[in-house]
């Protein structure tokens, strides 16, 4: 995630995340889960663009970028008071000790209740810019308590690359060498609620390790970390939602290896390469199973992505 300055402010571009690894430890004491994930940014991405100003006021507009076909909507988009990107702006402005205010605009294209991290990329990147147009210049790590407090995976967008996620996502392990991935991705009509799918999930012993997904990403062995895909949390979710069960079909009949993000409802496979991954994304299109994306990682290349650059100054 990269910081832009320019004449008409700051802008900062806030990638998506997968999932190919989800492990479930344990709760608690706190309420929250232990686990541990291995995450990705990919490039499917919200904007965020940044003024100050000077009555004190914070304010966030928030819209989808383009128009929704019918059945396959990306959520609902948060009330101002509610959006974390404003909750963000104002721990920030508090902590250190400001009265600025700021005019934040919104352009929304990750789909929400998906289990792709929108929200929490949201927050960082409302914490980069702040910390950017409040012209503080604190360092990332100065960031990170900030982040945490915001939520699990919020920490994990301040960073560049794809990260071993632990406790209950706050602390981040940055992982290079992973190579570039070509995925599909769908975000199906129907959302889920991550309480509810948290409430549904049980913890089993022993727990899946995750090194060898990471040893298979590092040698460039696509067809076994494909095998090696995991998510504890979807046994929890099929239940609640009839599109995984149909997504984990539609996916299977095209050979393509294939798990839940996060606690859903987006499904993703890996493939082969980008002509293949937008071979499957055609197919899953006809078959109307909502929202459809050929996306890929590649650590901290992947944020100049295909959607192209601010052209401004980069921090």
């Amino acid at each position: 995630m990269d910081v832009h300055r320019s004449a008409a402010g700051v802008a900062v571009r806030a990638p998506a995340k997968l999932n190919l690894f989800f492990e479930v430890l344990g709760k608690r004491s706190d309420g929250f889960h232990e686990i541990e994930t291995l995450m990705v940014p990919i490039n499917l991405f919200d904007d965020l663009h940044f003024q100050p100003d000077a009555t004190g006021r914070i304010s966030v507009e928030c819209r989808w970028a383009g128009l929704d076909e019918p059945g396959t909507s990306r959520g609902d988009l948060p009330a101002e008071a509610e959006n974390i990107a404003t909750r963000a702006l104002q721990l920030l402005r508090r902590r250190a000790g400001l009265t600025a205010g700021a005019r934040v605009q919104l352009l929304k294209r990750i789909p929400s209740a998906a289990g792709l991290g929108g929200g929490s990329s949201d927050a960082a990147a409302a914490l980069l810019a702040g910390n950017a147009g409040w012209q503080l210049n604190w360092p990332r790590r100065a960031l990170l308590p900030l982040a945490a407090e915001l939520g699990s995976d919020v920490p994990f967008f301040l960073a560049r690359s794809a990260a071993v996620c632990r406790g209950r996502g706050e602390r981040i392990e940055p992982v290079d060498g992973l190579g570039c991935l070509d995925f599909v991705l769908v975000r199906p009509p129907a959302g889920l609620s991550t309480a509810r799918v948290y409430a549904n999930c049980r913890a089993a012993q022993p727990p899946q390790p995750l090194e060898p997904l990471v040893r298979a990403l590092a040698k460039g062995d696509r067809r076994l970390a494909g095998r090696l895909l995991y998510n504890r949390l979807e046994e929890a979710a099929e239940p609640l939602s009839p599109w995984i069960g149909r997504l984990k079909a539609e996916f299977a009949r095209l050979d393509c290896p294939a798990r839940m993000s996060g606690s859903g409802s987006s499904y993703f496979g890996m493939c082969r390469g980008a002509r293949h991954a937008r071979r499957v994304a055609a197919r899953l299109r006809s078959r109307g199973v909502g929202r459809v994306y050929a996306v890929h990682s590649c650590g901290r290349r992947h944020l100049g992505g295909s959607q192209g650059s601010f052209g401004s100054r980069r921090e």
